[in-house]
């Protein structure tokens, strides 16, 4: 969390230019908030499908290494889209507490 003239901003779930954090100012009742809301649900769920199908494709021994790299990849992605949402709802939970 980021301390700005508002007080707490909002982790985004989403980058901005060169991979750089964005946040959000404000009371979280906005546009901008319930689409971040929105996201965030999306990609809890993309990763959920994702870990569905990685627990069918590492139950294949026909799965050849360029289906395994592929799937390590979108992995890494998504658990990095993961971490980004803890850490936003973490912060958030942490000054619900204050």
């Amino acid at each position: 969390m980021v301390k700005d003239f508002l007080g707490e901003a909002r982790l985004l779930p989403w980058t901005g230019e060169e991979g750089k954090p964005c946040y959000l100012a404000g009371d979280g009742d906005g546009y901008l908030s319930r689409l971040a809301d929105g996201i965030e649900s999306v990609q809890l769920g993309m990763a959920g499908d994702l870990l569905g199908h990685a627990d069918e494709l590492l139950a294949d021994r026909r799965a050849s290494g360029g289906e395994l790299r592929y799937l390590a990849c979108r992995l890494a992605e998504s658990l990095r889209d993961v971490k980004r949402v803890a850490e936003s709802r973490g912060a958030r939970l942490g000054n619900a507490r204050a």
